[in-house]
């Protein structure tokens, strides 16, 4: 019995270091740029988007693709940076629980 107690309080101290990660994923975010700064896109580390900034001079009706490609670039780099804060929190959470490598977490990330 002395080991599922202490499984019991293993499991118990991981939902409340995840329940912190998911606090600091919800408040974390990255920013994602294009062109420059001429696009930039805000988001939380979770991946859900929060502002989009466009400079006015990226806004030209005759070169409406190149801003869409603008607009997809800042989005691919914001999420790469959101995928790694939350890689590095939830790292974090995990630290000295002892969890064996390549346990698959929320999010689809794996340790």
């Amino acid at each position: 019995m002395k080991d599922l107690a202490g499984l019991m309080k293993q499991a118990q101290e991981m939902q409340s270091k995840m329940g912190e990660a998911q606090k600091r994923l919800d408040d974390a975010t990255v920013t994602g740029e294009a062109g420059a700064g001429l696009v930039a896109i805000t988001m939380s580390a979770k991946g859900d988007p929060k502002s989009v900034m466009i400079d006015k001079v990226a806004i030209d009706p005759n070169e409406k693709e190149v801003l869409e490609d603008l607009i997809l670039a800042a989005l691919h780099d914001a999420k790469r940076k959101a995928d790694q804060v939350q890689q590095k929190i939830l790292s974090e959470a995990t630290q000295g629980l002892g969890l064996p490598p390549g346990i698959d977490l929320p999010f689809g990330k794996t340790l």
